[in-house]
């Protein structure tokens, strides 16, 4: 990288301002090996019930890996996680294409990623302000800090770390291309900018955080050109039209995935929002402070913001934004506010998408901002007040350590689902969400007596929750408490959040009608759960014998054929046999009991109507 002149065409950060090549490469190999150590970890953790299985463990598209026909899914907008970001799909099927399902491998991917964030952050500080030991403070305690755990121990966030790590490679190539300006390197930087779209919109705000660093440390608003002319506000606007033109793109496709799957709180008041906005806004401000008692899932305030809480973060901000403006020969104060509050805005829930009020995820790129702020000051001060660089370097430790500490702590809380959210439920209040997967973690460990009052207390913080009210009503069902079983399963259809979820409650309600022997009524939850998901195999089996029962043998035939055709197994081979058989079709039924026989040799009723079978025919 060139050197660079703030009263030229180039820019007033530059490595000879700096220790030499060798210590700041060093420094980022430092840094990345601190990722590494304190994440270490992580890699002993499992999966989660949350996301995790959209995004790896039941996704079918990501368990068969890398192939053509799941590359072209990956670019699709038709997926579980209502997001288009194909590069984030590619790199979970590269995942189980290396390591399988084994979680070790997909936490080790997500903790090198964060490992080469940190050290991409600190080369891109350090090249752009000429200032190494700040850049090494801000990266280090970016590094360690509590809040960034979710986005590296929660495998599902794969899509953070990976948006950030071209996001950082675009800022790079920026400052390559604002360097010597070309089209090629303009090219460059918008084709890792698209990159990084492609990871994790999120990053969509981009062009307005270059035109920050336009005014600080670029400062290519006092540049002159050849012509001794400086190109003004409008013209480096003008310059990121096309990136720009990027993020309408993106965000135009996410706002559209958002709608079509129903994901958008279009029916929360907006009124609700903008408390919840304010309030975020100071809330992350704390808990960049003060980091503890973070939890996977913060439930939407909704109404319930006090108003003295909202007027308290509304004057906090205020007072920041007056501070930041009177002291705004300090450059690095209003890049760094602005940054916190332009890159925190798509996930602010001005836009709600979701039931959360906020998450910790969202907040690892507006942070970096408030830690340059913040390292710049106290740095500017130390030199003021011409502190020893040994006083320096112990108050900053003093600083790391606790960071240190508390994240390794949060890391142990990824562990598993149960202590996930039993953590989630400790530290928050009304969860719904939290109490719904720590319910569904009890009943996967077979411990359904653990699990039911925490999906009684679902359906009581989050009523419109159709997963709860589905899995307490499955729940209710092996009680053979039926009624409210039942009333469950239409709650979980009323408020089902896509046509599978409500589907599969039609199928349930189905099977608790077909247990009464309530033949026409099961039979209607049954044609009501195939029309909904046309894969869901389960539901022609069952259809199939109550079609069975009833005399309708060629329809009983059709959904016997349909199951085993999508998926063999032996209860449908065994009913496609029962109903070959009815039809006379000994052949095709005994061809049937014998498939049933290879999948389950010890499936008593198969071997006995196949016996039966060869004595009639004498074959």
């Amino acid at each position: 990288m060139n050197a660079i002149d703030a009263g030229s065409t180039k820019t007033s950060a530059t490595w000879s301002h700096a220790p030499d090549r060798r210590t700041i490469l060093l420094l980022a190999i430092a840094l990345a090996l601190l990722v590494l150590a304190l994440y270490l970890p992580a890699l002993q953790n499992g999966f989660v019930n949350y996301d995790d299985p959209d995004y790896v463990t039941h996704n079918a598209h990501v368990l068969q890996g890398l192939n053509w026909e799941n590359v072209k899914w990956a670019f699709g907008t038709n997926n579980p996680a209502a997001n288009w970001h194909p590069l984030t799909w590619l790199s979970h099927m590269a995942d189980v294409q290396v390591f399988g399902v084994k979680p070790w491998g997909h936490h080790l991917i997500n903790v090198f990623l964060m490992a080469t964030d940190v050290a991409l952050l600190f080369l891109l500080l350090a090249g752009i302000t000429g200032k190494v030991w700040r850049s090494a403070a801000v990266a280090a305690i970016f590094a360690v800090h509590p809040l960034n755990v979710e986005s590296v121990a929660w495998v599902a966030e794969r899509k953070q770390e990976l948006s950030l790590f071209f996001m950082f490679l675009t800022l790079l190539a920026y400052a390559w291309y604002v360097a010597r300006p070309s089209l090629a390197r303009y090219a460059t930087m918008a084709v890792l900018f698209v990159l990084s779209l492609m990871a994790k919109v999120m990053i969509i705000t981009l062009p307005f955080a270059l035109l920050l660093l336009d005014y600080w440390p670029l400062d290519r608003f006092s540049q002159r050109n050849a012509a001794g002319e400086t190109p003004g506000f409008l013209v480096l606007v003008k310059e990121k039209i096309p990136l720009f033109l990027l993020s309408a793109v993106a965000g135009w496709i996410t706002v559209g995935i958002h709608r079509k799957e129903g994901t958008l709180t279009a029916t929360m008041p907006l009124a609700w929002r903008l408390k919840n906005v304010i309030y975020s806004y100071a809330v992350y401000l704390w808990k960049a402070v003060w980091p503890t008692r973070l939890a996977v899932f913060y439930p939407h305030p909704q109404n319930r913001l006090p108003l003295w809480q909202v007027a308290i973060a509304a004057i906090v901000l205020i007072a920041i934004s007056a501070a930041v403006w009177k002291y705004r020969e300090r450059k690095y104060l209003t890049v760094g506010w602005l940054w916190y509050l332009g890159t925190a805005f798509p996930m602010i829930g001005l836009i709600q998408s979701g039931r959360q009020g906020m998450a910790d995820r969202y907040e690892d790129l507006p942070l970096i901002g408030v830690f340059i702020a913040v390292v710049w000051l106290v740095a500017g001060g130390a030199v003021e007040r011409r502190l020893s660089p040994a006083l320096a370097a112990a108050g900053f430790a003093a600083v790391l350590s606790p960071l240190m500490f508390l994240t390794y702590r949060q890391i142990g809380f990824w562990k598993d689902s149960e202590t996930l959210f039993t953590h989630a439920v400790q530290v928050t209040k009304n969860n719904g969400i939290a109490e719904n997967n720590l319910g569904a973690a009890f009943m996967d460990q077979g411990e359904p007596a653990a699990a039911f009052p925490h999906f009684l207390a679902a359906v009581q913080y989050a009523p419109d929750l159709g997963s709860a009210h589905y899995n307490l009503g499955v729940l209710l069902h092996k009680q053979n408490q039926l009624i409210e079983a039942a009333n469950q399963y239409r709650l979980a259809i009323a408020h089902a959040g896509d046509t599978q979820e409500a589907a599969q409650a039609h199928n349930n309600l189905g099977v608790l009608y077909l247990g009464l022997n309530n033949l026409a009524v099961a039979k209607g939850e049954f044609d009501k759960a195939i029309a909904l998901n046309a894969n869901e195999v389960n539901s022609y089996l069952a259809r199939g014998t109550v079609e069975f029962q009833l005399g309708s043998v060629n329809d009983a035939l059709a959904d016997f054929t349909q199951a085993a055709s999508r998926s063999p197994s032996p209860a449908s081979l065994y009913w496609l046999g029962r109903a070959e058989e009815a039809k006379g079709d000994f052949a095709r039924a005994k061809g049937a009991y014998q498939a049933a026989l290879q999948l389950a040799p010890g499936m008593a009723e198969a071997r006995t109507r196949l016996e039966s079978l060869k004595t009639l025919t004498g074959q």
